[in-house]
Parts: structure tokens; C-alpha cells; sequence
């Protein structure tokens, strides 16, 4: 039996992050149509919704690696869609970037206390979406990698226990 510690992979800030998908959520089509467009350079999936209810239901369907969500949305805030979704025990680990219009401090706050990991102000500029992405994908990846080491260090204690 080999003692040997889990290796984790090489950490390397020039290259590009793996995803398995990013769910953009606005009821603005111009607004999707943008970021989608932004969003390219990140290669992988991009899937768009409209409103809160058809995120719940995206998310539960196909769970993204992040979410870029608006606030003001029909139906359903953003801050709802947030507050659900990081409530849940399956999605509280996806990263959500409030991306939106409003840009006082009471709505960023407001956004934090819901569970928001990030906040963006439109109009969005394409770089610093970007690097908030990337830099909270490679975070979630990050997560992923304690997680699996942890559940093999407890299989390897247990077998040892037994």
C-alpha cells in the first residue's frame, strides 16, 4: 500500500481555465447577447436564460461552474435566484457574479448578504469580467481539488482502521 500524499496539479496563471459550463441569467437580450459575446475567450459551454425561474430550473437540470446573474428580473430578483441557490446544499458552491445596473452601496451589500461572491456594474467592461471569472473558476476547481483529497485522505485512514 502506498503512503505516498494525493498530488494536487500544477498551478498555472497562463493557462486557460476548464469549465463545464457558465449560465448567464438577464431578461435584457442585448445584455445576454454581450456577455455571451465577452465570454468567448473563455471557451467551454455557455448557456443563457431570461429570468430567475428558468435559472432555478437550469441549475438544477445542469449545474454550471458559475453563474454571471442580473438583479432586476421578472418573475423572480436576482437576489432571490442568489439567496436559493446558496441556501441549497448542491449549488452553494457555485460562484455567482451579480451583474448589473444598480451601483449603490446598499445594492452591492444587499447582493454580499445574499451570498453573491462578486459584483460587477454595467456597462461591463470585458477585461475585468474576464479575470473575475477565470479567477473564480479557478477557485471552484481549487474547492474540487481540497474536496477529492480529503474524501481519498479518509478512505486511506479508514482502510488503514481497518
Amino acid at each position: 500500500m502506498s503512503t505516498n500524499p494525493p498530488t494536487m496539479p500544477e498551478a498555472d496563471e497562463s493557462s486557460e481555465v476548464i469549465h463545464q459550463g457558465v449560465l448567464i441569467v438577464d431578461d435584457n437580450e442585448q445584455n445576454l447577447e454581450l456577455l455571451q459575446a465577452y465570454l468567448d475567450d473563455l471557451g467551454g459551454p455557455v448557456r443563457v436564460v431570461s429570468d430567475g425561474i428558468q435559472a432555478i430550473e437550469s441549475v438544477k437540470d445542469n449545474p454550471p461552474d458559475i453563474i454571471l446573474l442580473d438583479i432586476m428580473m421578472p418573475k423572480m430578483s436576482g437576489y432571490q435566484v442568489c439567496q436559493q441557490l446558496k441556501g441549497a446544499d448542491e449549488t452553494r458552491d457555485i460562484p455567482i457574479i451579480m451583474v448589473t445596473a444598480l451601483s449603490e452601496v446598499g445594492d452591492v451589500e444587499r447582493a454580499i448578504d445574499v451570498g453573491a461572491d462578486d459584483f460587477l456594474t454595467k456597462p461591463v467592461n470585458k477585461l475585468e469580467l474576464l479575470t473575475r471569472v477565470r479567477s473564480l473558476l479557478r477557485v471552484r476547481q481549487l474547492k474540487r481539488n481540497l474536496d477529492d483529497a480529503v474524501a481519498e485522505v479518509r478512505a486511506l485512514r479508514d482502510q488503514a482502521g481497518d
